[in-house]
């Protein structure tokens, strides 16, 4: 399984906005055939934290491409304060195969 986990800090006066459209992208991501977990969490510093894991590379690559990241990608660069932090992994546990209702 592939996973992808890091920190998004936003653009000054953008937090509000950015919350917004990272919160639009969880149901179209989870969505996808290749998609394990996808999770958005908000740290007290105001940067959000990632954790996403794919079944596979390609999938990962396919999510990429879709119309709902390709959209992300284009306005990224007015909410987000430099480059994301990112790191990528092979996940080695199980996944969890049952998603608590949130």
């Amino acid at each position: 399984m592939y996973s992808l986990y890091g920190f998004v800090t936003p653009a000054p006066g953008m937090r509000s906005e950015l919350r917004e459209v990272l919160l639009s992208l969880v149901a179209p991501s989870r969505a996808e055939p290749g998609n394990v977990e996808y999770h958005l969490h908000e740290e007290d510093d105001g940067r959000f934290f990632l954790y996403e894991v794919w079944r596979g590379d390609a999938d990962f690559a396919a999510h990429m491409e879709t119309p709902h990241m390709t959209g992300f990608a284009r306005r990224a660069g007015d909410l987000i304060a430099g480059a994301p932090e990112a790191y990528h992994g092979r996940m080695i546990s199980p996944p969890v195969s049952v998603r608590a209702p949130v």
